[in-house]
């Protein structure tokens, strides 16, 4: 009788340190943002102040908006290397359309100033049909989603640098700076924009079949296929989707700079929004991810970079430690997947 009553007694307690392990497993990213934002205010107080979190969000918005996208394209076993580009031509067609009508050096001096709706119609079209030219050569062509879009990344850049005559975009319509504007003089519209994206996308691969299918096509398309999934047009609208999110990072970024862009605008977005969802526990194994996870890691970058900012570690530190974290997110995933 003890014999039965110790053995229980032992699994029990084997089983909550294994639940112990899991729950430390699946949040550490949690863990490790935690340990981040005390250690940075233990060296500089100011790093909790209201004023410094919420710039800190402002910031964190436009590659969290990429990551986002990203992340639907991670899990589906992929790679979008030209959401940067493509924030960058989004934002240079929208915003010259948008010029006012005595900006100098206006590009089309013969065009009126178009309405704010229209600028961003023409940002999110953009961004969403650069996104379906690479989502149909990925499904469609079989090119491969790293060559497909590393071509996006080349060519949307030069076509921003070449609409643009390689001059930036200003005197923009000032209705476009509310996207970085704040209500109430301290709520950042980016912010909200960023929040309502997170409720987008969270919605979208928890409760729709498309979120069903993008977890299947990167766990085993062959097996989507035969359990009936549109694996072809599934593809497309995932990378769509990070397309129109890149339109949408474009007007964030438009706002925030005072109604401007440059055609050399977001170089390197794509890198730190992988980053974001990659530290997040985005699994390039596919079939892996979560949108919480994909805020946590951009958080992370975001209280790497403005805490190292307060603390005046060099820039370049930055990216030494960006690095580093991003390898050893791949390091723990790797692992993940061999011991499960």
């Amino acid at each position: 009788m003890d014999i039965k009553v110790n053995t229980n007694v032992q699994t029990e307690a084997t089983e909550k340190r294994v639940d112990g392990k899991r729950i430390f497993s699946k949040y550490l990213i949690v863990f490790i943002l935690l340990a981040m934002v005390a250690g940075i205010t233990a060296v500089n107080p100011r790093f909790l102040a209201v004023g410094n979190l919420l710039n800190l969000l402002t910031q964190t918005s436009i590659y969290g908006v990429l990551a986002l996208g990203m992340l639907l394209v991670i899990i589906s076993k992929g790679i979008d290397l030209s959401v940067g580009s493509v924030l960058a031509f989004a934002g240079i067609v929208a915003g010259s359309i948008s010029q006012v009508a005595d900006a100098p050096g206006k590009l089309f001096p013969g065009l009126g100033q178009a309405p704010l709706w229209m600028t961003i119609l023409v940002a999110l079209s953009i961004g969403a049909l650069l996104g379906l030219i690479n989502g149909a050569l990925i499904a469609y062509a079989k090119v491969p989603a790293f060559i497909a879009t590393l071509g996006m990344f080349t060519a949307a850049r030069g076509g921003a640098l070449m609409f643009s005559d390689g001059r930036p975009v200003s005197n923009v319509n000032p209705e476009v700076t509310i996207f970085g504007t704040r209500l109430f003089g301290w709520l950042p519209v980016p912010v909200l924009i960023y929040g309502g994206v997170i409720l987008l996308t969270f919605v979208l691969l928890r409760y729709t079949s498309f979120g069903k299918s993008v977890f299947a096509i990167g766990g085993n398309m062959e097996a989507a296929k035969v359990s009936g999934i549109k694996v072809k047009r599934n593809l497309t609208l995932i990378y769509m989707y990070s397309g129109l999110l890149a339109g949408l990072a474009a007007l964030i970024y438009m706002g925030r700079t005072g109604g401007s862009v440059q055609p050399a605008a977001a170089t390197g977005y794509e890198l730190t929004a992988v980053a974001a969802a990659t530290i997040g526990g985005a699994s390039h194994a596919g079939g892996v991810g979560t949108v919480w996870g994909a805020v946590v890691g951009a958080l992370i970058l975001g209280v790497l970079t403005n805490g190292f900012t307060l603390l005046g570690i060099d820039a370049y530190v930055q990216q030494i430690v960006q690095g580093i974290i991003i390898v050893a997110a791949v390091v723990m995933d790797m692992r993940k997947n061999k011991t499960a």
